[in-house]
């Protein structure tokens, strides 16, 4: 994968992760095989690579902002941590058309549940009232954070679309402070998703770090001016791109894979 390539791309992911809260990391994996030319073996750990790292920096003025909930990320991690090792398993023994027809139907998912997005709050954590009702939100963190932890082992995503609805609309954290929460869930899942993936597999190291620098810097820029940005047009725009993107996918995989 060329550099150009590697910094356009990384850029591009890292700006809506910084913006979104996730949600970029869906298109690193396509980038990544149809932009880039890696297969789905070598694609998954890159794009963990570059969503932890982007993740990683785009939390930072979430948490000096105080906009992360520290013991909830640390629950989701809990259980997403070995989901994310088991959907790695999975994810080793299915043959490339299979994996890349799932990531394709879990792309139409998350850019349905962002034109759904209807800005609901749920209540099950209480957290607008400063007091968290741990006895109902803990039961509902843990099995959140095994789905997206499964998803990030099996595709390579942060699964920030779907840690963001789980803490805004089932348990009632506040958007600002969501986003903040998943990233930081975002860079644990995609620490051990990358652990989990890297045995035997040849990287091109020089440009994995081109893409993540890029993602990076992209992301601390975003997160710092993402309160300026209409989030709601563009994550409208930005689901219109996921549905293109997973026709695309499925097109080529079914008809002329």
């Amino acid at each position: 994968m060329t550099l150009a390539v590697g910094l356009g791309f990384g850029a591009l992911i890292g700006v809506l992760l910084g913006l979104l809260g996730g949600g970029g990391s869906i298109l690193a994996v396509p980038a990544l095989v149809y932009g880039m030319g890696l297969d789905m073996e070598q694609a998954i750990p890159v794009s963990l690579i570059v969503v932890g790292a982007a993740s990683a920096v785009g939390v930072l003025p979430k948490v000096r902002a105080g906009q992360v909930q520290w013991r909830m990320a640390a629950m989701f991690a809990a259980a997403g941590i070995p989901a994310t090792i088991v959907g790695s398993s999975i994810s080793r023994h299915l043959p490339e058309p299979a994996l890349l027809i799932g990531f394709a139907a879990l792309m139409v998912v998350a850019g349905a549940r962002l034109l759904l997005d209807d800005g609901r709050t749920g209540t099950a954590c209480a957290v607008k009232t400063g007091k968290v009702n741990w006895r109902r939100c803990v039961p509902r963190s843990i099995g959140a954070g095994l789905l997206v932890g499964v998803l990030t082992g099996l595709f390579g995503v942060g699964g920030g679309f779907l840690i963001i609805p789980a803490l805004v609309v089932v348990l009632g954290v506040e958007m600002s402070t969501a986003i903040g929460t998943s990233l930081l869930i975002i860079v644990a899942n995609s620490a051990a998703g990358v652990f989990s993936h890297l045995h035997g597999i040849s990287i091109d190291w020089s440009a994995t770090a081109a893409f993540v620098a890029a993602a990076m810097v992209a992301a601390l820029i975003a997160g710092h001016f993402g309160t300026k940005v209409d989030t709601a047009r563009l994550q409208r725009w930005f689901a219109y791109l996921v549905f293109v993107v997973a026709a695309y996918v499925l097109i080529d995989t079914v008809f002329l894979g």
